[in-house]
């Protein structure tokens, strides 16, 4: 991200995608556009707020285009500095060819290309913006579903730092309260006992539980969920993959060893989106390539939200089938980070499905009708096989709806949560210190949301992330 030295400096970038479109816009950001404005514009500066179509002239006097031109005077602008926007025809040359004419007028200012992410990040600096709504903004560009969208547009509108902020004023007033009783250093413990601060930290902590709550969904809307197909070769993980993404994505067919590296898709549950994963059959194999394969499947299944551990229902019988069961069931143990979740497969080959599950999960220890019966040939089962990736991943619609949020948000907020239970173990003490320096701490990791508290290293990582021209 740009050096504080060249904050001041104006900026210039394309703000539309790259390509061919019907239009495309030029704009620029910086402090007292109005020369640059009236240069671009033929000798005078188009009026604030309103929109004036301009020719706009190459540095040689040619005519490039008429341009719609907007020009927004500080601070009532994006990104809290004069803006000017030029709308024209969406060529890729044509959009070239202005950009750099912007450049080479506003060479004399210090004008330059925008990095990734710098007029929301001069937004944020200039109090347009707070931290999160600022990543807000990223994330309704990114977001894939119509879910997604709505609840960035929540934390766009600041409903995350509304909750925050809320949050931060009830430890303020803790703070000031703990923090004035140290003057009187023979009275403090009545005293606190007496503000009730026992009372108010439990009630801090509940508000406190419900918005990490609030966030973990948030959070997992955004990501979404990375479930993996593990299992033998020809049980069916490139048929299930199919039948969930409703298109034939992978090969299938009875050779054993067709799939030899991951084929993954993105689909949507409820607005959540999974990232599932096919991955090569689970078996020892002299084959080099499929040796990569299974060893890629091994890397995917220690990465992973969930793994749906696939069996054939039609070959429980065979001893080779069911000691290689065994061996996969065992290293899944030591290599995944969840806890598998059993998918018996081909249920519409045999008439006894369940109770040959149960025999079988029994018989490996795996406990009575242990996971789900389904056909991925005949897509049966697989609307319990939702509702229960549903369920692993911890989704449930909250009724006051869901904001957009981030792995960075959940992690500050149960850092404040652990501050302040640590807080609440310094009541009754003698050294209050600690208990101040607790609220202080809980207070900073929550203010790490919205940026009050925040490092040039994390806005780099936050911004950097951006599109150019956002």
């Amino acid at each position: 991200m740009p050096t504080l030295a060249s904050r001041d400096a104006p900026i210039a970038a394309l703000a539309t995608a790259p390509g061919r479109g019907a239009v495309g816009i030029v704009r620029i950001s910086g402090r007292d556009l109005g020369g640059l404005a009236a240069a671009l514009c033929g000798g005078s500066a188009p009026q604030p707020r309103q929109a004036t179509l301009r020719p706009l002239h190459d540095t040689a006097g040619r005519l490039l285009d008429r341009a719609l031109v907007l020009y927004f005077v500080a601070p009532h602008s994006y990104t809290g500095e004069d803006v000017l926007e030029l709308q024209l025809h969406g060529g890729a040359a044509l959009l070239q060819l202005a950009l750099e004419t912007v450049l080479e007028r506003g060479r004399h200012s210090g004008l330059r290309l925008a990095e990734p992410g710098e007029f929301t990040q001069r937004a944020f600096l200039n109090g347009k913006l707070d931290l999160a709504q600022a990543e807000a903004v990223a994330d309704l560009i990114d977001a894939t579903t119509a879910s997604a969208v709505r609840s960035a547009t929540r934390a766009l509108s600041g409903e995350l730092s509304t909750l925050v902020n809320a949050l931060a004023a009830e430890l303020r007033a803790l703070r000031a309260l703990v923090e004035a009783t140290l003057d009187f250093p023979d009275e403090d413990i009545d005293f606190v006992r007496s503000a009730q601060v026992d009372a108010r930290l439990d009630e801090l902590q509940a508000r406190l539980d419900a918005a990490l709550q609030r966030t973990r969904q948030g959070a997992l809307l955004r990501d979404g969920m990375r479930v993996v197909l593990a299992g033998q070769p020809n049980v069916g993980k490139s048929s299930l993959l199919n039948a969930l993404a409703g298109a034939e994505l992978a090969i299938v067919t009875d050779v054993a060893g067709t799939t030899r590296d991951r084929v993954s898709e993105s689909i949507q549950i409820d607005g959540v989106a999974l990232h599932v994963i096919d991955t090569a059959g689970l078996r020892d194999s002299s084959d080099p390539v499929e040796r990569i394969g299974v060893q890629r499947s091994w890397d995917a299944i220690a990465d992973a939200d969930a793994v749906l551990f696939l069996h054939d229902l039609t070959r429980l019988e065979q001893p080779q089938y069911a000691a290689d069961e065994a061996r996969i069931a065992r290293r899944l143990a030591d290599h995944a980070s969840v806890a598998p979740l059993h998918l018996w497969n081909k249920a519409d080959a045999r008439g006894d499905a369940a109770a040959a599950r149960d025999a079988f999960a029994a018989a490996q220890g795996w406990g009575d009708g242990r996971g789900l019966l389904l056909s991925a040939r005949e897509h049966s089962g697989l609307d319990e096989l939702r509702a229960e990736l549903l369920r692993a991943c911890g989704w449930q619609a909250l009724p006051d709806g869901v904001f957009l949020a981030r792995t960075r948000h959940v992690q500050a907020l149960s850092a404040c949560a652990g501050h302040l239970q640590s807080a609440r173990s310094e009541l009754g003490y003698e050294h209050l210190e600690l208990l101040a320096e607790e609220l202080r701490l809980a207070h900073d990791a929550l203010m790490t949301i919205t940026g009050e508290v925040s490092a040039d290293a994390l806005l780099g990582d936050i911004f950097g992330r951006f599109c150019i021209g956002k």
